[in-house]
């Protein structure tokens, strides 16, 4: 009568023994990704994110673009720009010589946009037409792919659609009583404008400077249209005028503060340092992340934000890694990443690498994009202080008594049949 229960016993035995060491394992691991490099400035190229472009670039092949477009208004276009502007980060971090597969993959994502389905959102009775997110983002991508060309050896007709869409938006910021653009008819994001405005700089700086002057008077609108709150450029303001609707929030600001650092570096200092010391938090102590509001104010989340847990948006804090790395805030950009290698759930192969299983891989093409992000106008500027120092040492206790937990049981018995154990007659 007593084998069975022995033997049920016994399997129980192994199965604990199996658990606390499938968790002790997954501790490890954790301990190793929270600790081990996940950017490499903007010289190096960061590890697994040419992995995470073959999954993405797979991922478009399948569909994703069509179902990230029914997810949100943009969603095909973002997955192509982003996909596109990382492959030139890494190609501007190659040789001359060596970025013909950088230059191919990012002219690919540049002809989805340039399609029937990249263009389908927007409008083209907008001026420029389709609006300003669609002619910037474009417009900024296809500098990218002249940026990677030898200056004498330019494609002709990209150099000169570049040059044409360059001139469509100077006339439309030169002509608009607001810094800021329509990106849908009756409807106004500042951050649209700033990434357009940054592809002025960039045809100042490839070609013979033009927008000088268009640039000096959009800043001057900026600076009169600030977020009273925060001193921040508001996230939504009246398309007539400009004036916020608004106020400033994490999503939009981490978008903005990566480009407007290639339009005017000083001003941009200013805005990045004021964002950080309102909008960079560690909920609980467990990481850096962002908020979508100012600290001590909330908000409703939506398709931007995503959710908000404790405030955070995921989003704004995978984007604000490449905000950051602009900016020369090394420190934090690493933390941030490092945190996203702990949290994002990974799954590396020898091929491919994917985040949160590869189940958005919009995620993904923010990430490729954010770790790699390098100021393509203006130098990187010092490092600013570092605002969190400590931030592992909470996640690494976790870890580590995850890690302990399912051996204790057995230690403390082990421990108390050494107590109890008669001592031995030679000792005695």
């Amino acid at each position: 009568m007593s084998g069975p229960s022995s033997t049920a016993r016994q399997v129980l035995r192994w199965l604990h023994w199996l658990v606390a060491v499938v968790v002790s394992v997954c501790a490890l691991v954790g301990v190793v990704r929270l600790v081990a490099p996940a950017t490499a400035g903007t010289t190096g190229e960061p590890a697994g994110v040419r992995r995470q472009l073959t999954f993405l670039r797979a991922a478009l092949d399948g569909g994703a673009g069509e179902e990230a477009q029914r997810l949100f208004p943009e969603g095909y276009y973002f997955l192509h720009v982003l996909y596109g502007l990382s492959w030139v980060e890494l190609g501007m971090r190659e040789p001359v010589g060596e970025r013909a597969r950088a230059l191919r993959e990012a002219r690919w994502a540049l002809g989805r946009l340039d399609s029937a389905p990249g263009r389908a959102p927007f409008s083209s009775d907008l001026a420029p037409s389709y609006g300003v997110f669609y002619r910037g983002w474009s417009n900024w991508l296809r500098g990218g792919v002249l940026s990677l060309q030898p200056a004498g050896q330019r494609d002709p007709a990209e150099l000169r659609r570049f040059t044409d869409d360059s001139a469509a938006l100077g006339a439309a910021f030169d002509a608009s009583a607001s810094p800021y653009l329509t990106a849908y008819p009756g409807q106004a994001w500042p951050v649209d404008s700033t990434v357009a405005m940054a592809s002025l700089r960039l045809h100042d700086t490839l070609l013979a400077a033009r927008f000088g002057g268009t640039v000096e008077r959009w800043l001057r609108g900026v600076r009169q249209r600030l977020d009273p709150r925060t001193g921040l450029i508001p996230h939504r303001v009246d398309p007539r005028t400009g004036d916020p609707v608004e106020g400033a929030r994490g999503s939009s600001q981490s978008v903005i503060l990566r480009f407007l650092a290639d339009v005017e570096p000083v001003f941009a200092r200013e805005q990045y340092l004021r964002f950080r010391d309102r909008y960079v938090v560690c909920p609980l102590g467990l990481g850096p992340a962002v908020r979508e509001y100012p600290d001590g104010m909330d908000g409703p989340a939506d398709v931007d934000s995503g959710p908000l847990p404790l405030g955070v948006s995921l989003s704004a804090t995978v984007v604000t890694i490449g905000a950051a790395q602009v900016h020369g805030d090394a420190s934090l950009a690493a933390a941030m990443a490092s945190y996203g290698e702990l949290a994002g759930m990974p799954v590396d192969t020898p091929w491919t690498k994917r985040y949160a299983f590869g189940l958005l891989p919009v995620g993904d093409a923010f990430l490729a994009w954010s770790k790699t992000a390098r100021p393509w106008v203006a130098r990187t500027p010092a490092a600013p202080p570092a605002p969190i120092s400590w931030w592992r040492l909470p996640l690494l206790s976790v870890l580590v008594l995850l890690g302990i937990a399912p051996w204790l049981p057995a230690l403390v018995r082990r421990y108390q049949r050494r107590r109890t154990r008669p001592r031995s007659l030679s000792s005695a």
